[in-house]
């Protein structure tokens, strides 16, 4: 009972999501939320913006602090691998925003923006964050949940490509691109229940073995309807916070005259995958490793089924892949996502410091070619 109130809750700070993004679509700025937060920002003093900047940041350290904790309770409580919590629990409430973002981007006639946000988020996630997080301590790898898990990774991947060539004339892929067609966003999205569902199955079934990711004690008397809102309320304070500073730092940078290439090459490509990042990075430096790692797999898995399916499914015409998606971005997404593949199955039971400079190494590798190519 404790599993379906936790979904059902979890439906419902989605739901809320969508209509919060829905509502500021609705307004005079060509770019909903992010366009009305930057016209709202812009016209503060410096000095506002940085304090702004300062609150985020505390923000956002709290909710993440309150996230991990929370989400490390339940692993507790309910006898999950941590690694199942957050590539399930945690990955569906930080990637809501980008779904969100990416599904009023694309109503709004510009559904390119969706499919980018969904495959430079797994680059960013499978690379620089998890890459991040390992630096900052050896990271605990619970091997059958991670292949298991990071098999349905990479498979996600491949299926985006997959659906997006024109099979029509695969002859023209790289002169004319594909397409995700809508049909497929409605499979992605079967697949996403599937996915979520057969999760749920899984965390039953968990073995005695999890216990090893599980060394902090939480005080068993609390509520476990109150855990649950805590840790949504620290998904919530997370996005809100990464919403709101992502803006703030872009008008402080373009204000000391910081090269537009540079803010588009940092904070716009990272801006979306913040709450995956501060939440692995606080896993890391708490000592819960198993749901930093757990966390980045299944947001590469939404990033996929949730963030490009949802979008699809609401564009008639499907979402576009442009050349270059098939020339460059793709071929560097599944070069990231096989590393990272690679390094599982060489690694013991940790993903260790040397590993994380690979993965680092690897997302820098990517980003400097994208732009070197591109010639942004």
């Amino acid at each position: 009972m404790n599993r379906k109130l936790l979904f059902c809750l979890i439906f419902i700070v989605i739901t809320f999501s969508f209509t919060a993004f829905g509502d500021s679509g609705e307004t005079d700025t060509p770019h909903g939320l992010e366009g009305w937060l930057e016209s709202k920002l812009g016209n503060l003093h410096t000095i506002w913006l940085f304090a702004i900047i300062a609150v985020t940041l505390y923000l956002l350290g709290k909710g993440a602090d309150i996230l991990v904790d929370e989400a490390v309770t339940l692993s507790t409580r309910w006898g999950i691998p941590q690694t199942l919590i957050g590539a399930t629990i945690v990955s569906l409430g930080t990637t809501t925003p980008e779904a969100a973002v990416s599904v009023f981007a694309a109503v709004q006639g510009d559904p390119d923006i969706a499919l980018g946000n969904a495959v430079g988020s797994i680059i960013c996630d499978t690379g620089l964050i998890l890459g991040t997080a390992a630096l900052i301590a050896p990271l605990p790898l619970n091997r059958k949940i991670v292949n298991r898990q990071g098999w349905l990774q990479l498979g996600a991947g491949f299926l985006l490509v997959i659906a997006c060539l024109p099979f029509g004339s695969l002859g023209t892929t790289f002169s004319e691109g594909g397409r995700l067609p809508q049909v497929m966003g409605f499979v992605f999205l079967i697949l996403l229940a599937a996915y979520m569902w057969q999760s749920i199955r899984w965390s039953r079934d968990a073995d005695s073995d999890s216990t090893i990711e599980m060394d902090h004690i939480h005080d068993e008397s609390a509520n476990t309807v109150l855990v649950v809102v805590k840790l949504l309320f620290g998904i919530l304070l997370v996005v809100a916070a990464s919403t709101v500073l992502i803006p703030a730092v872009k008008i402080v940078a373009e204000r000391v005259k910081v090269p537009e290439s540079i803010i588009a090459a940092t904070l716009v490509a990272f801006g979306t995958s913040l709450p995956e990042f501060v939440t692995a990075v606080t896993a890391a430096r708490r000592g819960h490793g198993a749901l930093a790692v757990g966390n980045v797999i299944g947001a590469d898995i939404l990033n996929v089924l949730f963030v490009a399916g949802a979008a699809a499914a609401v564009t008639g015409g499907g979402l576009e892949a442009p050349t270059h998606f098939f020339r460059l971005l793709f071929p560097l997404m599944l070069f990231i996502l096989i590393v990272f593949r690679v390094g599982i199955f060489v690694s013991g039971d940790r993903l260790k410091r040397p590993f994380g400079v690979i993965l680092i190494a690897a997302y820098l590798f990517v980003t400097i070619l994208s732009y070197k190519i591109t010639g942004g």
